[in-house]
């Protein structure tokens, strides 16, 4: 099967709805597709009624943003209890800060350039989870910048003068979190060195004790070194590894099957799960 294991929807930063964003995934060939929106399962339901009407099996995740140590962190999470409390406590917290994060930079930003709040707020539309990308899209609205790739790359990137930091939970402790509420955790792009600093080996180690199942090996921003290193960590630590395209529609160059998870990835998933059951399409009567 064709399987890709981590999308967004504009319910975080991508800039599909999760309808349009299953219907992409069907024109491109896809049997399965994970929709992992940051720090959000709002767009859960939506996909999963396109999904029934694609014919799509549809994995139900998400992406939280964590750290370990100074190590900043993405983690996927497949097939977890999305009511589980501990976990929608810490969303809530992650969200908050999220914004309070934002609107900071924004009134960094508007100190040199023509930006304000209801700009961004205008990008963000109806996402759950507002961030960067939303700023990102209102400076390339205003002319500022071409694109989001540009935004980036100075004016939002951490190393320039209009950065601020958010709360992000532990990657250990959110592993936990998502174990106890029947999830399999994944780290996502930890080799992605253009990113932010490599998650090193010490920290997947204690990922690992933590409970993390897999390591996203195939992605683009993990360069072949890194996906060397992190395959044999994997096979070490017998973890699954995956491959996905962290498709964010017209928000990123990635696209949609780019990089790809074997059957036996998805089956150590569905495996290990007991939070929320992947979802295949029923047959419809005729």
């Amino acid at each position: 099967m064709r399987i890709d294991l981590h999308t967004h929807s504009s319910v975080s930063d991508g800039t599909e709805t999760p309808e349009e964003l299953i219907a992409a995934a069907k024109r491109a060939g896809l049997d399965v597709v994970a929709l992992t929106d940051h720090d959000s399962t709002a767009g859960w339901d939506r996909a999963a009624a396109a999904a029934q009407q694609q014919g799509i099996v549809l994995v139900r995740g998400a992406e939280f943003s964590c750290r370990q140590g100074r190590i900043a962190v993405h983690l996927l999470s497949y097939l977890q209890d999305p009511d589980y409390g501990p976990i929608r406590a810490e969303l809530e917290r992650v969200r908050a800060s999220r914004v309070e994060r934002a609107r900071a930079i924004v009134d960094k930003l508007a100190r040199d350039y023509p930006i304000t709040w209801e700009q961004v707020q205008a990008q963000a539309g109806d996402a759950h989870t507002i961030g960067r990308p939303h700023i990102a899209d209102a400076l390339v609205a205003l002319g500022v910048v071409p694109d989001r790739t540009a935004a980036f790359e100075y004016l939002l990137s951490p190393r320039g003068p209009y950065y601020v930091r958010h709360y992000s939970p532990s990657a250990t402790g959110m592993i936990e979190l998502v174990r106890e509420a029947g999830g399999v955790p994944v780290i996502a792009h930890p080799g992605a060195v253009g990113r932010h600093r490599i998650v090193d080996d010490d920290a997947i180690a204690d990922m690992v004790d933590a409970g993390l199942g897999g390591i996203e090996v195939r992605h683009r921003d993990n360069p072949p070194e890194q996906r060397k290193r992190l395959a044999e960590l994997a096979e070490h630590f017998d973890l699954f590894t995956t491959g996905s395209s962290d498709y964010h529609g017209a928000g990123k160059p990635n696209r949609l099957g780019e990089n790809l998870t074997s059957d036996a990835a998805l089956a150590a998933i569905e495996s290990q799960a007991f939070g929320v059951p992947v979802l295949r399409p029923v047959p419809t009567a005729r």
